[in-house]
């Protein structure tokens, strides 16, 4: 959990700095541009990734400032953290008890999770778009499969251009191994995650349907790597100098709706922003379960398209998570029912007001 943090030249804020006071809830409101969801960016960047809006680092640094930017936090284990980009360097740094440290070992100190309205139509969206969503909540307990998902689509490109240039078999052969192997990770990854997360996904489920998490359902591992790698043999043609392959780079996710008894793709905007908090909230249960670590959910735009009842419920829900959670909003009473909370008032990058309400 976060007791402190600071914001300096980051986004819109020159100076900010947030108290939480213990505080289990963290809202934050403010109009359009205030400076809201740069204070759950900054949060999202803790845990070493990218942050939630998969910026450019240059471009997170204030338009007017030095170049740079810091993001500072003291955990309620009283160690600081801290995320930070130099005037002039590509790269963000590290630091933990300021001591240097890799991007790596802060998701050893939080566990953070997060929502977007980017993500409230990810059930109408892409097959792409839904692979990546939940390809990044897999990898909150297998941090290498990012890497893999990263490393088979380098590897599918290499293999066009082999076909392309009429490469020998052996050399193809080699790919099509690499290819295969990877391949299996990806979807057993992706397959013990959808088999975790429905543990605790009361009024949900997820599946994951593509030929290679098939095979593997179908048989074992090895014997799915042999089958594959058979099937990358057998085809190994291109159509307008691109392939024609099926594989987890084509696999797609699902979520059905029990309460409804529907697929969460066919029900109404506000439902599908409903089983979509109530994912996150069983990821977050996961998390804890998993790793004995209290998770940070971010909720960008937490009540947008949702009714009274739907409000009620996911406060409540949030209430009882066993999570600290940060929510964005644009007015402050849609939230007052929320207990343990701090509400934060945004203007043009600053912190112009904290309160705190009872237990």
């Amino acid at each position: 959990m976060i007791n402190q943090i600071t914001l300096t030249d980051f986004r819109n804020h020159t100076f900010s700095r947030i108290k939480i006071d213990g505080a289990k809830n963290i809202i934050i409101t403010g109009l359009n541009g205030a400076g809201k969801t740069a204070i759950l960016e900054a949060v999202s960047l803790l845990c070493g990734e990218r942050g939630l809006r998969g910026a450019d680092i240059q471009t997170l640094a204030r338009f007017d400032g030095n170049g740079g930017f810091s993001v500072f936090a003291t955990l309620d284990n009283e160690s600081d953290i801290s995320v930070f980009l130099n005037n002039g360097d590509s790269n963000r740094h590290a630091k933990i008890d300021n001591e240097n440290a890799t991007l790596s070992e802060l998701a050893k100190r939080l566990r953070i999770v997060w929502l977007t309205p980017k993500e409230d139509r990810i059930f109408m969206e892409s097959a792409a778009d839904r692979r990546a969503f939940f390809d990044r909540l897999a990898a909150s307990f297998e941090p290498s499969h990012v890497g893999r998902v990263a490393r088979l689509s380098k590897l599918m490109s290499e293999r066009a251009g082999a076909i392309k240039n009429n490469a020998d078999k052996n050399w193809l052969d080699a790919i099509d191994k690499q290819i295969a192997s990877t391949s299996i990770s990806v979807a057993a990854t992706r397959i013990q995650y959808a088999s975790e997360i429905n543990y605790f996904f009361e009024s949900g489920a997820v599946s994951v349907n593509g030929m290679v998490e098939k095979m593997i359902l179908e048989s074992t591992a090895t014997i799915a790597e042999n089958k594959y790698f058979e099937y990358l043999q057998n085809n190994r043609e291109l159509t307008g100098d691109k392939m024609v392959i099926d594989g987890v780079h084509k696999s797609d996710f699902g979520v059905f709706n029990k309460k409804l008894n529907l697929p969460a793709n066919i029900t109404s905007t506000g439902q599908q922003k409903s089983i979509l908090i109530d994912l996150i909230l069983a990821h977050a249960k996961l998390i804890n379960v998993k790793t004995n670590n209290e998770p940070l959910i971010l909720l960008d735009e937490a009540a947008a398209h949702l009714d009274d009842n739907a409000r009620k419920k996911l406060f409540s829900d949030l209430n009882a998570s066993n999570a600290q959670v940060w929510a964005t909003g644009l007015d402050a009473n849609i939230f007052r029912d929320i207990p343990n909370a701090i509400f934060v008032t945004c203007v043009d990058g600053t912190i112009s007001n904290i309160v705190k309400t009872e237990i």
